[in-house]
């Protein structure tokens, strides 16, 4: 159990830093499930090191992160927001607190919803920023469960499209492990490998339906026609207020999703972050600064 009062840590760069000191039964934020299957830590360490030779001490891996992250979004055909800078690092990583209060890709509705409330994100915030899966792809690990042993049964999710079933099986053939649970540290160079295998969103989708832009609302098509990759993703529709969002988003030409998807990327960058005295500057983003 976790109290309201000891919220999961914010736009930090947390997820970034091993302050495992070579301690392997000491887990690391990224190791969570949540957060397993994320990749581009070599991309923010190059771009820390050319910084770092710039203007040393200056520029935090918290302000890469969220920068960074707007910059992809617009690459890949998004709506541009303002990221304000400033951030400090987290000295620390919070793996338990990574488990306890990130959604995970099994969550039913009103857990995923009591998440992000949590965090001070509506419904329709939440609906919206579960929009940013229409892009990238999603591990096989995070789909195998619905397609092979749903909840324990050893069968698939019943509420599955046949076809679309069909369909994930072939892109995801069953593994010796169909679990998402936690995995070892000493897996993790192996499971990330695995996870290069999987679907993105405009796979769920039909050839008969238009996507458009890879950044658009295809997302929310595949809800509405119940072939939603994560079982969290497809809950959307099972609650009443998140699946008219759903509708919404889906009905127009994509200007509503884009509107309110800059919106909380904007709150969501300035989420509990540290500054002045709070945090530090990383000279390197996967180790604090204690380590040097």
């Amino acid at each position: 159990m976790f109290s309201p009062s000891k919220i999961y840590e914010g736009c930090d760069a947390s997820i970034l830093v091993d302050d495992s000191n070579g301690d392997k039964n000491h887990s690391i934020e990224r190791q969570a499930v949540p957060n397993k299957t994320l990749r581009g830590f070599d991309k923010i360490e190059l771009i820390k090191e050319e910084l770092e030779q710039a203007c040393p001490g200056v520029v935090s891996c918290a302000d890469i992160v969220s920068l960074a992250t707007r910059d992809g979004i617009i690459l890949a055909g998004g709506p541009y927001y303002p990221v304000l800078t400033g951030r400090k690092d987290s000295p620390q990583s919070f793996y338990e607190e990574a488990l306890a209060e990130i959604p995970r890709p099994d969550d039913n509705i009103t857990r995923t919803l009591h998440l992000f409330s949590l965090r001070g994100f509506n419904e329709r915030e939440t609906v919206s920023l579960l929009g940013g899966h229409n892009i990238g792809k999603i591990g096989c690990e995070f789909i195998q469960q619905r397609l092979y042993n749903f909840q324990g049964t050893g069968q698939p999710e019943p509420d599955i499209p046949p076809d679309f079933l069909n369909e994930m099986r072939l892109n995801c053939p069953p593994s010796r492990n169909n679990s998402i649970d936690e995995f070892p540290a000493s897996n993790i160079s192996r499971r990330m490998s695995e996870s290069s295998i999987g679907m993105s969103y405009l796979q769920a989708l039909s050839s008969s339906v238009s996507s458009g832009a890879s950044f658009d609302t295809h997302y929310y098509f595949s809800l509405l026609r119940g072939r939603g990759l994560l079982f969290a993703d497809q809950q959307l529709m099972a609650e009443r207020k998140t699946a008219k969002l759903v509708s919404a988003y889906a009905s127009d030409d994509g200007s509503t999703f884009r509107m309110d998807f800059a919106r909380v990327m904007l709150k969501m960058s300035n989420l509990d972050v540290l500054t002045g005295s709070q945090g530090e500057v990383r000279l390197n983003c996967s180790l604090p600064v204690s380590s040097f």
